[in-house]
């Protein structure tokens, strides 16, 4: 395994700069953002590719400094009822999977996306509940008629080129959790995997390590982020909880540097159960801890990171 970082966190330096950055934190491996919810501060894919020459000087920048790209990244949500917005995020996600193949990335990272309740619908509207009744139909609808239909001819799209799609299971879309992302991918694909973030899936009340071993072969990239569960605050009001990140302290849960959410024994259960299903790629670190900041956050999980991960192939049972 690698550790490696999704450079959105420096978007604001050159991109040159942000990987010496990577370098310094002894990082092996980017992610990149094409746009969408992560930006396109370090990766254009309209310049990108229309210009061999520039898509060369791009892949050098990165290979001078020792590095890999474990995947390009342009989470959105192609099913929103916005037509507009949709569209945006649709041809971003083309752009970007044309792109990864041209460079000989093998995969992309994105959301799921979550439509409206119907076709009249102005914004998401994400289902958490079977009933009353009518939950479960607009459940069925999304299902059936919006996303099965898109996935579909987008994961054949993405086989074509090819290209893994690595979905984030992100509360708020249609694929959150484990169960829902393999409905997914039975119904549109096995291209179709896991872009594995703890972080979503703790305040859930998921076990990372069983999720880990459930999903199996399916997960295609992995971001190392940790969720702090505040016990006082989920024991008043659960952990479905829309309280402001600028409110900290009246959150039930709040995402975190690797280690200062789950310890450090949790942690080697997910290296180990990442090893048992044959993962053997990146752990991209994801900082979006507002408790630190973004030099001394990152610095924390890299270096938590490297002490625990295991980067040599299992040695044969040489004791048998």
């Amino acid at each position: 395994m690698k550790v490696g970082l999704f450079t959105v966190l420096f978007q604001q330096l050159p991109f040159e700069e942000a990987l010496d950055k990577v370098k310094e934190y002894g990082l092996e491996a980017v992610e990149i953002g094409t746009g969408n919810y992560p930006g396109s501060a370090h990766c254009n894919p309209d310049e990108l590719l229309q210009d061999k020459t520039k898509r060369d000087k791009f892949l050098r920048a990165v290979e001078d400094r020792g590095l890999t790209i474990s995947a390009l990244s342009c989470q959105g949500n192609p099913l929103h009822p916005n037509k507009e917005f949709a569209r945006r995020n649709h041809e971003t996600w083309q752009k970007t999977v044309e792109l990864a193949s041209e460079l000989e990335i093998p995969v992309v990272c994105h959301f799921s996306g979550c439509p409206g309740d119907s076709l009249k619908a102005e914004n998401p509207n994400w289902v958490t509940c079977a009933w009353p009744n009518e939950y479960g139909e607009v459940l069925k609808w999304q299902w059936e008629e919006v996303a099965i239909p898109y996935w579909q001819k987008e994961a054949e799209f993405a086989r074509q080129k090819g290209i893994k799609i690595a979905l984030e299971m992100h509360p708020g879309f249609l694929v959150y959790n484990p169960s829902t992302l393999l409905k997914l991918r039975e119904a549109a694909g096995d291209n179709i995997g896991a872009n594995f973030d703890p972080s979503h899936l703790i305040w859930q009340g998921i076990d990372p390590a069983e999720a880990i071993r459930y999903l199996g072969q399916t997960i295609y990239h992995f971001h190392a982020k940790d969720t702090y569960l505040d016990q006082t605050n989920i024991a008043k009001k659960g952990v479905l909880d829309t309280a402001s990140y600028a409110k900290l302290s009246e959150r039930s849960w709040t995402f975190r540097s690797v280690g200062y959410g789950l310890d450090e024994k949790a942690w080697r259960n997910i290296i180990t159960a990442l090893r048992l299903v044959g993962y053997d790629y990146v752990l991209s670190i994801e900082h979006e801890d507002p408790l630190a900041s973004v030099e001394e956050g990152l610095k924390k999980a890299a270096d938590f990171l490297q002490n625990i991960t295991l980067k040599e192939s299992p040695a044969a049972a040489w004791w048998i």
